[in-house]
């Protein structure tokens, strides 16, 4: 697998287009790819035919795909890449949860699926993870010497994240709920005791989830002055 365009140095970073059609989760999307160290964002688009508008003038390695654009499936976008001879990695980024749609996309060279809503953390994980698959198979001799070797190869891609990604206590499905709300919030954002309220957890729990997110760079918190009493901490999504 590797970039159009001739493909990138040891050094030179991996060249990400971002495809997504919401402009705000868009620009998320882009803000953590550059926090990645080694890649960098080769372009952003919001539909079908504005990504192959820059693919046809940008060297891209990496697309983070969604699924479903206003002018078409992501997938078709992918089916006249690959009938076009392009062999562009791809991530599939979507909130489709369909195994029937996973298994084309598998079937058309998709390399990782990231459910959608996720947090920094998430997509970082991954972008490492290959990450370290291109660089294993930039510096073999060309050919697997033995199984072993095309394991260690395709494990980067193919492993399950690392445990520790969360703290103890804390669930992916409940982070993936307070994510969720608090990107749905926009620029207004949740207290701890909406967030709690909008998911049916207690306030604590609630809190717990959005500081999380605000040490690993996704939220900012900021207090909120009224009337009378203490301020309120008010919860943002960074996108």
């Amino acid at each position: 697998m590797s970039g159009d365009g001739g493909g990138p140095t040891e050094t030179a970073d991996i060249r990400v287009l971002v495809v997504e059609d919401d402009p705000v989760t868009a620009d998320a999307h882009a803000l953590y790819v550059t926090r990645v160290p080694g890649f960098a964002v080769a372009g952003v688009a919001h539909s079908r035919a504005e990504a192959l508008r820059v693919l046809e003038r940008t060297a891209v390695d990496l697309i983070l795909l969604d699924l479903y654009l206003p002018d078409g499936h992501g997938l078709a976008l992918l089916r006249s890449l690959r009938a076009a001879g392009r062999t562009t990695d791809v991530f599939a980024v979507t909130s489709a949860r369909d195994l029937t749609v996973i298994r084309e996309g598998v079937s058309l060279g998709v390399v990782q699926h990231v459910l959608k809503p996720f947090t920094f953390p998430t997509l970082r994980e991954r972008l490492c993870r290959y990450a370290e698959f291109r660089t294993t198979t930039a510096n073999a001799q060309g050919v697997a010497g033995s199984q072993a070797e095309v394991d260690r190869a395709l494990s980067g891609l193919r492993s399950a994240p690392r445990t520790n990604a969360l703290p103890k206590g804390l669930s992916p499905a409940t982070l993936e709920a307070v994510t969720g709300a608090l990107r749905e919030a926009g620029e207004a954002g949740l207290s701890a005791s909406a967030a709690a309220g909008a998911l049916g957890v207690n306030r604590i729990t609630a809190r717990r989830y959005l500081e999380h997110l605000v040490a690993d760079g996704s939220a900012a918190c900021s207090p909120q002055y009224g009337q009378v009493g203490r301020p309120e901490l008010r919860y943002r999504w960074r996108g």
